[in-house]
């Protein structure tokens, strides 16, 4: 016997909080019967309905992709634009874990395991995210030690993370930074750097944890190893 909203999101229905929303606006219902208790408990072998769909167990899928600039990471798009879906094929119901900007590139894990995607989206767990800025304007000491130690975007201090100036072209007055972070707030790296005065010109995810881009070019992807999975688990499971 597992908690409801557990079994919706192992079905890969939809996350584990979306399905604690069906169930307090009474939109599930378990042989039968409508629930409304977030705690109640069921299995696979009773008949579940949420929002009048039956949901079963389905087999779980994990994606690696190399997200291209100009892919919007989300399931559907009001405007029609191309999305991180359209790049897999699979005839399973996927959807990205957290998201990369319209005009930003690299690493974007996609699978319908909603417990696992809670798991690496929660602060607590602190999944490094390593990310490579180009930036308009030279970086120094006193910028990367502010940016360490957090910085302020929309009323709320970041949390600290790993900074380090990769190249300068002072030429051309522009620096290669890469941030490590393992929050996930909106546009977090470019306000960070504008919050400096500095305008990031490009922006690439290179790392999610131990996982990174190697042998995919831009638009590729693969599935993850049972192994990796394992891994992904253990690690945030810590």
């Amino acid at each position: 016997m597992e908690r409801l909203q557990k079994i919706i999101a192992n079905s890969g229905y939809c996350s584990r909080r979306k399905a604690e929303e069906f169930i307090q606006q009474g939109k599930v219902k378990v042989n039968g019967k409508t629930i409304w208790e977030l705690g109640t408990k069921a299995n696979f072998s009773d008949q579940i309905l949420v929002d009048g769909k039956i949901i079963g167990q389905e087999m779980k899928v994990y994606y690696l992709l190399n997200k291209p600039r100009g892919i919007i990471s989300s399931v559907h798009d009001d405007k029609h634009r191309k999305t991180v879906i359209d790049l897999i094929e699979t005839d399973k119901r996927i959807y990205p874990i957290g998201r990369l900007d319209y005009d930003t590139t690299g690493i974007l894990l996609l699978t319908n395991d909603g417990e696992l995607a809670n798991l690496i989206m929660h602060p607590k767990n602190k999944i490094d995210k390593v990310y490579v800025a180009k930036v308009k304007g030279l970086v120094n000491k006193e910028d990367v030690a502010s940016l360490t130690k957090g910085v302020v975007i929309d009323g709320k201090k970041t949390a600290k993370s790993k900074v380090k100036v990769k190249k300068y072209d002072k030429k051309n007055q522009i620096s290669i930074v890469e941030v490590s972070i393992h929050e996930g707030r909106n546009h977090q790296v470019k306000k960070m750097f504008e919050s400096l005065g500095f305008e990031v010109l490009k922006l690439k995810r290179e790392r999610i944890s131990f996982l990174n881009l190697s042998g995919l070019k831009s638009g590729e992807y693969r599935e993850l190893s049972i192994k990796e999975v394992k891994k992904l688990y253990s690690e945030v499971s810590k």
